[in-house]
């Protein structure tokens, strides 16, 4: 082969590269829908946190409950896994723990979302008619999320289960605040919902 050969075919691959990097990075579109978990391998080199620029930012206090289950089938209590982590970071400013921001971002996995199939779905309810179920990068991202937490909330209670638990359940919870035009209004209350996943068996955990 040529050495213009080599360089045309390093192009083309060069420039297959750069189209699917975009592609992976794009707005979401009906073509983005379609396409986009053939090209969702990319994800662990380009994905990126929109996040960052906050155009909708947090009004609300969430955090983690965990629970294990033993060998004898007992279930613990809840335990607060949350807590320990931002006492830490709050009480380290100038050099906080990564784990922190770890686990802030696994928890807005959990139901990220692109702004456009937000609205879509948001459309769908509104007029009845069937929602637009999860993509797959979304089902992945929130799974992967799961995980995470699990493994994590297991760190954080070494004594459940005499050290030796075989399951755990995380339980997330939401706790919306009155919005800022409410501040003075002495009757605004807050409101907390909770989600329960599914049992994680320890064994993949560690």
């Amino acid at each position: 082969m040529t050495r213009g050969a080599v360089l045309l075919v390093g192009a083309a691959l060069l420039g297959l590269h750069f189209l699917l990097a975009a592609f992976s990075q794009s707005p979401y579109t009906p073509m983005k829908l379609r396409y986009y978990d053939k090209v969702s391998d990319l994800d662990p080199y380009f994905a990126q946190n929109w996040m960052l620029f906050a155009p909708d930012p947090l009004a609300d206090d969430r955090g983690i409950l965990a629970r294990a289950k033993c060998a004898d089938d007992r279930v613990t209590e809840y335990y607060d896994v949350t807590s320990p982590y931002i006492h830490a970071a709050q009480d380290s400013r100038f050099f906080p723990s990564r784990m922190s921001r770890l686990v802030g971002s696994s928890l807005q996995s959990l139901y990220n979302s692109d702004p456009l199939l937000d609205r879509l779905r948001k459309s769908e309810k509104e007029k009845e008619k069937p929602v637009l179920p999860l993509i797959p990068y979304e089902k992945s991202s929130r799974e992967d999320a799961v995980r995470f937490l699990s493994r994590y909330s297991m760190t954080q209670m070494p004594q459940a289960c005499g050290g030796d638990p075989r399951s755990i359940q995380i339980r997330m919870y939401v706790r919306e605040l009155p919005p800022w035009s409410k501040r003075d209004d002495p009757s605004a209350k807050d409101s907390i919902s909770v989600q329960d996943f599914g049992w994680q068996k320890a064994g993949d955990l560690r």
